[in-house]
């Protein structure tokens, strides 16, 4: 009788006798069967999820009136390259260092319909044309959201669904588009609370979040009207700088007052007048002049 055959001998005594049987890799070594190794196959690791996005008509955009990367030559081009050098500086140049969320632009109004949705947009547009600038356009208008109309764009989680949602990361939120370093955050789900979560500590993380994340991003926000709710001045006590569009022979000087005294703790306000009659300006109807 061979070793292996007397281990198996005894083994198979000790288990007569009621003793514990030996554990399975000795079981399988004393009945001369050694043990394969277990190999798990190696986990594959996660794939990143690509990011959402929408894709922007630009030809309808630019015949509606728009800035489109396509555009090389237009009065309105031209305007808002004026108009925007000024935020630029103030965003990423040598004032930058003054002061918090420079890189954050309100665009709002004193009242509806002046037209802040088409500076917003352009004013993104434009912005996203600069060689050295990333662009997030904010719907922060989250009771009555305009961008994803003005674009013709599916509406879908955004501003509010992060501040609210549990476990909404941002990466989901935001939107790339087919402009190059253009990208959207649309206003989301409304809520019955907006004002108070848009004055929350929630965003000012948030907004922390969105400043700061890339050196070169200016971050602009199309925002509710100053004097017909309340959201928009809580925002704009996050804001670097604000522009209040100002419709031509319309706004009256009463209410461009009562609607820049809520910015007033914002350090940088620009006016921007809208929609000056061919006739003054020597241009299209709805073309933008510049003031502060």
């Amino acid at each position: 009788m061979n070793l292996i055959e007397e281990a198996a001998k005894r083994l198979r005594q000790l288990e007569a006798a009621g003793v514990a049987p030996a554990p399975r890799a000795i079981q399988d070594a004393l009945a001369g069967q050694p043990r394969r190794a277990s190999v798990e196959p190696a986990r594959r690791p996660a794939e990143p999820r690509p990011a959402p996005a929408r894709t922007l008509d630009l030809a309808r955009l630019q015949a509606s009136g728009y800035i489109t990367p396509a555009v090389q030559h237009s009065k309105m081009l031209q305007e808002f390259r004026l108009i925007k050098r000024p935020l630029i500086q103030h965003a990423l140049g040598k004032w930058a260092a003054q002061g918090p969320n420079r890189n954050l632009i309100m665009v709002t109004s004193a009242l509806p319909n002046e037209g802040k949705t088409f500076v917003a947009v352009n004013l993104a547009m434009s912005l996203a044309m600069e060689v050295d600038c990333r662009v997030l356009l904010v719907d922060a208008d989250v009771l009555a959201p305009s961008v994803p109309g003005t674009l013709r764009i599916e509406p879908g989680k955004g501003l509010m669904d992060v501040l609210t949602g549990p476990g909404i990361p941002m990466r989901e939120a935001i939107l790339n588009t087919n402009v190059e370093r253009l990208s959207l955050l649309l206003a989301g789900t409304p809520h019955a609370n907006a004002a108070e979560f848009l004055a929350s500590d929630a965003m000012t993380r948030l907004l922390s979040e969105l400043s700061g994340r890339y050196p070169d991003r200016i971050v602009v926000f199309d925002s509710p009207p100053l004097l017909a709710t309340t959201e928009a001045r809580a925002l704009a006590t996050h804001m670097g700088q604000v522009i209040v569009a100002v419709e031509a022979e319309r706004t009256t000087h009463a209410a461009l007052e009562s609607a820049l005294s809520t910015v007033e703790s914002c350090p940088v306000v620009y006016t921007l007048l809208n929609k000056m009659p061919e006739s003054k300006v020597g241009s299209y109807h709805g073309s933008y002049a510049y003031g502060s």
